[in-house]
């Protein structure tokens, strides 16, 4: 990290709901969480009187289980965050340039600067399609987050390709992608994943999350990363989590169907972009944005102001939560 940069780049607004009296569409955090979970916590916890073992190697066996890649090309991080600095840091130098997609997470810009790096913004649907050749890194969300979209497989590798030939890292961050069943780009050559356990399994206070890297920028990130990165109850709870499928594969059901009802719901009241993710981006046209953010609060509910992102500005951004939950967000909406 650059000192001076952190003179110039500020906090990244986020999503994200403290009162438990508000029913928070503004996170795309899954509101259901694994069966199991309260009982393998207290078990850590009484493990917790000793350093973990720095190893990690059943968190590493269920990751690596878990996207379809060998359990030593897996680094344990606590949290998406995490990893996306430690990755950053150990590809990119005072000076270089990494293109990043846009709209996006707005931390990608942020850690790029605070090494002192430059971006170059590239429309999120071109981002496959564009030169890497020159940049250190290119980052690719995928799904996209704010605008769900998804990168098909081929489109993926062709840019790939593109990367090694120019001999650019490919930073893809798949925080979404379990709710998807498409295949990672974990193990790749080439390629950095970051996966987080956050929003898939509902427990973005557990802070879990790992990396998947092989070749050189394995090494890289396994002599940087710091010793004991993982608590014992994020290492045993992220290990049970990655193992509970029916939980996932009805999570995914539930998200599909949703997503699909909400999107039909608000067609022609709202511009609804594509999306594969848990949650739809919203277009809310000639309303002002503040008046739709304030009419979804006086239901106790609260929906992300999109404006936070680069180049919307008349956007919200609305997660998929429970039947229930929805139909509650679907009223107010088409009461703006």
């Amino acid at each position: 990290m650059k000192p001076d940069a952190t003179e110039r780049v500020g906090r990244v607004p986020h999503g994200g709901c403290s009162d438990p009296g508000i029913t928070d569409f503004s996170a795309n955090v899954n509101p259901q969480t694994p069966p199991g979970i309260a009982g393998v916590y207290e078990g850590a916890l009484m493990q917790s009187k000793r350093y973990p073992a720095d190893d990690y190697c059943e968190y590493r066996t269920a990751a690596g289980e878990y996207v379809g890649c060998p359990p030593e090309e897996i680094l344990p991080t606590p949290g998406g965050l995490a990893g996306l600095r430690l990755a950053l840091a150990t590809t990119v130098s005072c000076g270089d340039s990494v293109l990043v997609p846009s709209p996006s997470f707005g931390e990608y810009a942020r850690e790029v600067e605070l090494q002192g790096a430059e971006v170059e913004y590239v429309p999120h649907d071109e981002i496959c399609e564009s030169d890497p050749t020159d940049h250190a890194v290119a980052i690719v969300c995928n799904p996209n987050n704010p605008t769900g979209t998804v990168y098909e497989s081929g489109d993926m590798l062709e840019f790939l390709d593109r990367c090694r030939e120019g001999d650019t890292a490919l930073l893809v961050d798949e925080a979404f992608f379990g709710f998807t069943d498409r295949p990672s780009m974990a193990g790749q050559r080439g390629v950095i994943v970051v996966r987080s356990l956050t929003k898939l399994f509902g427990l973005p206070g557990l802070r879990a999350g790992f990396l998947v890297a092989n070749g050189e920028h394995r090494e890289r990130l396994e002599n940087a990363r710091r010793a004991w990165n993982l608590s014992t109850p994020a290492a045993a709870v992220g290990s049970h989590c990655m193992g509970q499928r029916e939980f996932v594969r009805e999570t995914r059901r539930r998200v599909r169907t949703e997503r699909e009802r909400m999107v039909a719901a608000l067609d022609g009241e709202y511009e609804v972009a594509p999306s594969e993710a848990p949650f739809l981006l919203l277009d809310v046209g000639e309303r002002p944005v503040d008046r739709v953010i304030d009419r979804v609060e006086l239901e106790d509910l609260t929906v992300r102001d999109a404006r936070t992102f680069r180049g919307l500005d008349s956007h919200v951004r609305v997660a998929i939560r429970r039947p229930r939950e929805n139909n509650r967000l679907l009223d107010a909406l088409l009461d703006v």
